[in-house]
Order: structure tokens, then C-alpha cells, then sequence
């Protein structure tokens, strides 16, 4: 009997698991511990195991481009837009946003609190203060570059801008070790800055709104490409329970959200 019944179990296939998604994604998500959050939850309730990579979002967009990544979470809309029109992607929802902000020495030897972003860069280069850039092609760093074109000035190369090549808990961290300037998202100032020596001396500008899509890669470019867990991935960060968690996630430890949901307030009001 006992015979019979190995014979059977044996006979049995087994259910293969599903393939694990491909997540590249931002450092600045990685470093806020949003990802700590919704993915278990996304595990527990799909089956699917995530891999997440963390990187900058323009690193992001050239994983999908090679078919080595499977959704991408970035927020460098120039970028993502061209990845859709030149058909990397098969589609790109908002997920959620923020802000950019302008931090300094509390001793803002540039004077730069209150300006606007584009006077405030301005006085930096005058003055020649110390600025940190990520250059790391990241959604920021994207976003900096904008900026200082605005301003109408090329930074790269003098002195006093330094490039570090690293992601956003990083070059904060240098920024205050040297008392320099750099641009960030409030997120992850909002979960760093207990251990920087940095305010916030500029936010507000309309310029500044910080936007962030899934975008699931085209399964066109790649045999290796999970669009099935993808599309499940993305369908959960746009979900009622994702958002929702979203909303609220920062509010109990520093007093408002690190994020806040595709389509909501917009972020430039949660001023702390």
C-alpha cells in the first residue's frame, strides 16, 4: 500500500514556481525602504519572487533596453518617454511622487535659502561653493542637469562641482562631510537625515515635482522577459492596497509621507 502510494506521489509533476520578476528601480526608492515594504507583500500574495535591482534611472532604462530587467521603476520622464516611443516598453503607468529639494550647510555660505531653484544655482556658481552631482545618469541627476541648463550655466568641470558617481544615500552623506550643496528627493532626505549635517534651504518650485512610473518591459526584445510577472507586479503597485500604503508610509516616524500616491495632493504642499 505504502509502495502504492510513493508510486503515485512519484508520478505526480510537480508545480514549477513562477519565474522571479526583474525589478530595476532607483536607489532613491531603495533608500527611503519603500521596496522593504511592498514587496514582501507583493511576494505572500502572487507566489512571484522579486529581484530587485537598485540603480540609477537611467541605468534602469538600459537594463529594459537590453532585455535585462523585466518592469522598471524610474523616474526620469524624458527618458522613460523615449523608451516607450522608440517601443522598449509596453506600457507606463504613475506610481507615486515627490519632490526635489536643495540641500546645504546650515551655514548656506552661498545664500541660497528661500530662492528660487534657478537664482539658487546661480548663486552657487558664483560664488563657487561646493556642489555635489550624483553623475550617475539617475532620475536626479537627469533632473540636475535640467536645472542648472535653466540657469543657463555648464558646471561640469570647474572646481567647486564634484562628481561623485554614487546614489542618493551616498552623495548626501559626502555632501554633508563637506559641507557642500546637492540635489535630492525628499524621500530620501526625509529617511537620511537624522545623520546629515544638511537643511533644506530650497524647495517649491513647480521644476521640482518628482514623478515615478512602472513601465513594463516589451517581451518583444527578449525570450528572457517576464511580461507575465511584470504585469502582475505593476497591476500591485497601482492597486488600492499598494497606493493606499503608499500614502501613509513615513507618516508615523517622521510626521508625513515619503511619497504620495499617482494622483494625489501635490507633494510640493508637504513642506517639513
Amino acid at each position: 500500500m505504502v509502495a502504492a502510494l510513493l508510486a503515485l506521489l512519484l508520478t505526480v509533476p510537480a508545480v514549477a514556481a513562477p519565474r522571479p520578476v526583474i525589478l530595476a528601480t532607483t536607489t532613491s526608492i531603495q533608500d527611503a525602504g519603500l521596496l522593504d515594504l511592498l514587496i514582501p507583500l507583493f511576494e505572500r500574495q502572487s507566489g512571484y519572487r522579486v529581484k530587485t535591482v537598485a540603480v540609477g534611472s537611467g541605468q534602469a532604462i538600459v537594463m529594459g533596453r537590453r532585455g535585462e530587467a523585466d518592469l522598471l521603476l524610474a523616474h526620469a520622464p524624458r527618458d522613460e518617454q523615449e523608451f516607450m516611443t522608440k517601443g522598449f516598453g509596453s506600457r507606463r503607468r504613475p506610481v507615486m511622487q515627490n519632490d526635489f529639494v536643495l540641500v546645504g550647510p546650515p551655514g548656506d555660505p552661498a545664500q541660497v535659502r528661500g530662492q528660487p531653484i534657478t537664482e539658487a544655482l546661480q548663486r552657487i556658481s558664483r560664488t563657487q561653493a561646493l556642489f555635489l552631482s550624483r553623475s550617475d545618469h539617475s532620475g536626479t541627476h537627469t533632473k540636475e542637469l535640467e536645472l542648472w541648463q535653466k540657469a543657463a550655466l555648464s558646471p561640469e568641470g570647474r572646481r567647486w562641482y564634484q562628481e561623485t558617481g554614487m546614489g542618493m544615500g551616498q552623495t548626501l552623506s559626502i555632501a554633508s562631510e563637506k559641507k557642500g550643496y546637492t540635489l535630492t528627493d525628499r524621500g530620501t532626505w526625509l529617511a537620511l537625515r537624522k545623520n546629515l549635517a544638511l537643511e533644506i534651504l530650497v524647495q517649491g518650485d513647480a521644476g521640482l515635482i518628482n514623478s515615478y512610473h512602472a513601465i513594463e518591459v516589451n517581451p518583444a526584445l527578449s525570450p528572457r522577459i517576464n511580461a507575465a510577472g511584470a504585469r502582475v507586479l505593476a497591476d500591485f503597485l497601482v492597486s488600492g492596497q499598494a497606493q493606499e500604503l503608499i500614502r501613509n508610509f513615513g507618516v508615523s516616524r517622521y510626521g508625513l509621507p515619503l511619497f504620495v500616491p499617482a494622483g494625489a495632493a501635490a507633494p510640493l504642499r508637504m513642506r517639513k
